[in-house]
């Protein structure tokens, strides 16, 4: 009884070794295979490139400011208000420079009239003096009467001198008079785009230091790109180099231009020392506005048609510029050592080792894993 107990129980045991390899077995047979994430490889272009965030501008703008005192009488412009060059913006209450203008003339016309004056007594005295010359060769007068008649003919040349030179101080001020009221007239010095207002209609502007703003013009058919550039990154920059950028509602549209300068003096934030990189670029369509943030890349080098794939495809490194990548061949993994050549924070060159259309595995995941 015993040894049909002990075989009774080692058949037992067999029975469920038996069953737990099928188990295991049967899950092998059906774990899901590795999904691959696969790339095809083809000739492309390459770009190292400096990635700043930036600033846009307008390339021309004005403030327009007031160069004599007043009331601001008309304002004919508002903020977004399209204008020309040339074009009336506002008007200086011009009553004072009005004053000044007729006080000058009436001191000129003054005068003037003294100059008359003048220029008839230097006649008359020149006359009296030829008249003692011809009684001074009779000796029919004094010596005294003689210089007495060429003393008042000097006075009265003098005089006329005097007159003169008020008359060319009077005439100035009328010049400057004059054009204090053309510039009553506030006009557009170029054309553009109003962007600010500073001073409303019926305030009073005050020129007496410094001219006071009125407005801000914006000349938006070329904007200026200021990008904030860390001092890492600067010494890698020179103008000409190739910048584009994009902004933050269109981010598959690509603005370029070429690289104008950078900015001598930097900027501090935050204890970062950041630098200004310039560049222009056309805005025909006035899409661009003022103070717009830009993603803005500012190209080092570039080459093209050359084998690309992504850095996260690389595997071990091997040796000097050389790594291992995997290919997926009919559904079949294969490892393939590869030489690389310049490489930026996404993509890297493959100078050796693939060829145009492999299928190169860049991640895996396993087939029906929750989405």
């Amino acid at each position: 009884m015993r040894i049909k107990g002990k075989i009774k129980k080692r058949y037992v045991l067999l029975a469920v070794v038996v069953i737990v390899g099928l188990i295991a077995v049967w899950r092998t047979l059906n774990a899901p295979l590795p999904q691959y994430q696969t790339l095809i490889v083809r000739p492309g272009e390459l770009e190292q490139s400096v990635l700043a965030t930036g600033k846009l501008d307008a390339l021309r703008k004005v403030d327009v400011g007031a160069q004599v005192s007043g009331q601001l009488k008309t304002l004919s412009v508002e903020i977004g208000d399209k204008v020309k060059k040339g074009q009336l913006l506002g008007v200086i209450d011009p009553e004072q420079a009005e004053n000044q203008i007729k006080e000058v003339e009436a001191t000129l016309m003054e005068l003037r009239a003294q100059r008359a004056q003048a220029e008839a007594e230097r006649k008359l005295a020149q006359v009296t003096l030829a008249r003692q010359q011809q009684l001074a060769k009779t000796q029919a007068i004094s010596r005294q009467d003689l210089d007495t008649a060429t003393t008042e003919l000097a006075v009265k040349q003098a005089q006329i001198g005097t007159i003169d030179a008020q008359i060319k101080r009077n005439q100035a001020s009328l010049d400057t008079a004059k054009t204090n009221l053309d510039y009553t007239r506030i006009v557009a010095p170029m054309a553009g785009e109003v962007t600010q207002i500073t001073t409303l209609q019926g305030q009073t502007v005050i020129a007496a230091q410094q001219a006071p703003n009125i407005l801000t013009l914006a000349d938006l058919s070329t904007m200026l790109v200021k990008a904030q550039v860390s001092e890492a990154d600067v010494i890698n920059l020179k103008p000409g180099q190739k910048a584009w950028f994009t902004v933050l509602g269109d981010p598959l549209t690509r603005y370029e231009g070429t690289l104008k300068d950078i900015l001598p003096t930097p900027e501090k934030v935050n204890d970062a020392i950041f630098y200004h990189a310039r560049f222009e670029v056309p805005n025909p369509q006035g899409v661009l506005r003022l103070e717009m943030t830009a993603q803005v890349h500012i190209q080092l080098t570039g080459v093209k048609n050359v084998l690309t794939i992504p850095l996260s495809a690389l595997g071990d490194s091997v040796g000097d510029n050389r790594y291992t990548v995997r290919l997926l061949r009919n559904g079949e993994v294969k490892p393939r050592e590869v030489s690389i050549g310049s490489r930026n924070d996404t993509e890297v060159e493959i100078a050796k080792g693939l060829e145009a259309g492999d299928e190169v595995i860049i991640g895996e995941g396993k087939a029906g894993a929750a989405k």
